[in-house]
């Protein structure tokens, strides 16, 4: 879509303009033009006229040096250079010539009038014009306050032959279908309103951040060919009281003089929460735009062809009055995309750059589980950086797997040097992650083992990828993932006979997993199917809060430990059993530093 923007320019750039023209105008119009009024000639034509009775007065410049005349009618000034000469005075004494003193005007009256008149005018017709355009961008009512303050700053797109459209976002078929209904309303209205239906006043996206919402916004107006109207929902937000509501005021109607046209509002839960009641800590300036809102939305008619939609990645925070029916009545989730998702839109983002023909992204997809399509889209461009940096022409699988592994742990820290001793216990540590999931059923097979140091901190990783997709989790594979988890820790038990601080990831993710299996999922029998934590911002991080009292909370943190110990236990024995192989394994990846998933099953089953 191509922006429409208006030209904006302060007003102190007109006075600027007005005072750079009378400058120029008094500094160089002026005396050039008093200049050549003035006629140059010698002093024996001077002389001659004055005998012939052609001078009327005559001016002695003696700092000048020169003697300014005019003619008998005096209509013309004449100049002239002085030269040494006693008998000047008499002979204009005797020629009747007039040697008062008074000064010659060297310019004539009209163009004194000008140089006076002329910036005047100048003043008087940009201060006009000014004026007229700063109560068109008013808007000439009483919506808007001055200097337009309650003019909203919406985002104007209008056709475009290279808008985005539906090809352009992939792995998001279910929500381009709910859009796809909004499309056909404003190709062809006509068989809606025969058959008596009314399109949903209000599309409400919501997903987690980076799913491509604000994208699948531009491609249903790109689809569409109707202007698009793009606002933040911070925008709205103002100092003074009362903006806001204006400028929602302001959007809606430009919208309606524009129908039918999108009107898309970004993060909505701006302006959109839940009203407070009129408790302590309300704000007004919100509520009064929301209220502002729900007015205009509620004004509406079906078939008046504008659709409003809306994103927001905190759809619970958003109040009732705005998501009910008739408003906002239609929620399309834009979700995190599945295996067939990602490879799509791997595969979208890989047209852009130039890649091998060998490129496997399927395998790709399944290494970046729980990519959004941001992050995809950077996976791509990371690898084609990495491309040009290596001197390559084009991005191979590697480039791509490598910048998998750069948007999950960071870039290699190449002058990280570790010391023998630290890299041994990092090998030990990673392969008892590796060798401990490799032992265990259901649990994700290893891609890739490696001992380099990254920017996010991580001495090293383990990276398991799944061979599809995966919505659920039993009992059995959770407890196993606590065991995968705790599998670092118990080799350099096993091993070393000490510990270091390297685990501490992976007892955070170990006990947070633990917790959920007892709180959330219900897989314990002391709770059975109680819910006893709750989870807000679900596309945010999912923060959580236990709702349940102290003594069952004293029993959870039992539980929990208990779990944890056992599955600790299990990894410890695992290793023990497995010690020749865990030797091998820990040697191979201390010489070589990085090993992929197919030489570590190869070691293994040997």
């Amino acid at each position: 879509m191509n922006e429409v923007k208006s030209p904006k320019k302060p007003l102190l750039y007109y006075y600027f303009v007005v005072m750079l023209l009378v400058m120029l105008f008094n500094f160089i119009a002026m005396p050039w033009i008093s200049e050549h009024q003035i006629k140059d000639v010698d002093y024996n034509t001077f002389v001659t006229m004055t005998e012939q009775g052609e001078v009327g007065r005559v001016e002695i410049q003696e700092q000048s040096n020169r003697i300014l005349f005019t003619s008998s009618d005096e209509k013309t000034v004449y100049k002239t250079a002085m030269v040494p000469d006693d008998g000047l005075v008499q002979r204009l004494l005797d020629a009747g010539v007039s040697t008062t003193g008074e000064e010659i005007e060297q310019t004539s009256t009209l163009v004194s009038i000008l140089a006076w008149v002329l910036p005047i005018i100048i003043f008087v017709a940009l201060g006009q014009y000014m004026s007229r355009k700063m109560m068109e961008k008013m808007g000439g009512g009483g919506n808007s306050m001055m200097f337009n303050m309650g003019k909203s700053n919406a985002k104007v797109y209008v056709k475009s032959a290279e808008g985005i459209k539906f090809d352009d976002v992939a792995g998001e078929d279910e929500a381009k279908e709910n859009l796809t209904e909004v499309v056909n309303y404003l190709h062809d209205p006509s068989k809606y309103q025969e058959i008596g239906a009314s399109m949903p006043k209000g599309i409400l996206l919501v997903g987690p951040p980076g799913t491509g919402k604000t994208m699948l916004a531009k491609a249903v107006a790109g689809e569409a060919n109707v202007p698009f109207f793009s606002m933040s929902g911070s925008e709205f937000v103002e100092m003074f009281v009362g903006m806001g509501a204006s400028k929602v005021r302001d959007l809606f109607k430009q919208a309606k003089e524009k129908a039918p046209c999108i009107v898309f509002i970004d993060e909505i839960d701006a302006i959109g929460q839940k009203r407070s009641g009129g408790q302590y800590g309300g704000n007004d300036e919100r509520e009064q735009t929301l209220n502002q809102l729900l007015t205009e939305m509620d004004g509406f008619e079906g078939n008046n062809g504008v659709i409003i939609l809306a994103a927001t990645n905190r759809p619970e925070s958003l109040d009732p009055a705005l998501t009910r029916p008739g408003r906002f009545d239609r929620r399309v989730p834009v979700e995190l995309p599945d295996l067939k998702g990602r490879e799509a839109i791997l595969q979208v983002h890989a047209k852009k750059i130039k890649v091998a023909e060998d490129v496997d992204f399927n395998k790709v997809a399944r290494m970046a589980s729980g990519a959004s399509g941001a992050e995809l889209a950077n996976i791509v461009n990371e690898a084609a950086l990495r491309a040009v940096r290596d001197g390559r022409r084009f991005a191979t699988q590697a480039d791509l797997e490598e910048s998998i592994e750069v948007v999950i742990a960071g870039y290699q820290k190449k002058n990280a040097i570790m010391t023998d001793e630290e890299k041994k216990i990092v090998s030990y540590h990673e392969i008892g992650h590796a060798l401990v999931a490799a032992m265990q059923t259901h649990s994700a097979p290893v891609q890739k083992i490696t001992i380099v140091p990254r920017t996010s901190g991580a001495l090293g990783y383990t990276m398991q990828v799944e061979e599809g997709n995966h919505y659920l989790m039993s009992k059995a594979e959770m407890e196993n993932k606590i065991a995968t988890l705790t599998g670092g820790r118990a080799a350099e038990e096993v091993v070393f006979g000490s510990i270091t601080t390297g685990a501490s990831n992976d007892i955070e993710q170990a006990t947070k997993l633990a917790r959920a299996m007892l709180t959330r999922y219900g897989m314990s029998k002391d709770f059975d199917m109680v819910a006893l934590e709750t989870v807000s911002n679900q596309y945010l991080g999912g923060d959580t809060s236990l709702a349940c009292s102290p003594d069952t909370q004293a029993k959870i943190d039992a539980l929990v430990i208990d779990l944890v110990t056992r599955q600790h236990e299990k990894a410890i024995g695992i290793l023990k059993e497995n010690r020749a192989k865990l030797d091998e394994l820990a040697d191979f990846l201390y010489s070589r530093e990085t090993i992929t998933g197919e030489e570590f099953m190869e070691i293994l089953n040997k």
